[in-house]
């Protein structure tokens, strides 16, 4: 068995606790569905978030709504760099894997563009 993280990102509309939870299930449902993603195979994921979204925790919808009670979530600003996307919170999610997996990333709602 291997480790490998995938990756993935969204916008966010408003910087509110329910614009932030509504993107990070919408993100990590279809980062669950694309890649058969099992709960009990997830290390642990880390959360960043734009400047720009203060207003809640990712991990906390990860945990309340997905269920993901076992696995090891940390939140963090994203590098604040100029000209760069804003309200855009990013996930990286470790899993073990078998060696053949290859990890389908997900951009959605304006973050594809993360992705050119």
């Amino acid at each position: 068995m291997v480790t490998k993280g995938i990756r993935g990102a969204i916008t966010v509309e408003d910087n509110t606790p329910e614009a932030i939870g509504s993107a990070t299930i919408k993100l990590l449902k279809e980062l669950v569905k694309r890649n058969n993603i099992e709960t009990d195979s997830i290390s642990h994921a880390i959360f960043t978030l734009t400047n720009d979204l203060n207003a809640d925790f990712p991990a906390k919808y990860a945990r309340i709504n997905l269920k993901w009670k076992d696995v090891a979530m940390m939140c963090f600003h994203e590098l604040d760099v100029p000209n760069s996307l804003s309200k855009c919170l990013r996930v990286l999610i470790v899993v073990n894997c078998g060696e053949n997996f290859v990890p389908e990333f997900v951009y959605l709602d304006g973050a594809e563009v993360l992705r050119k």
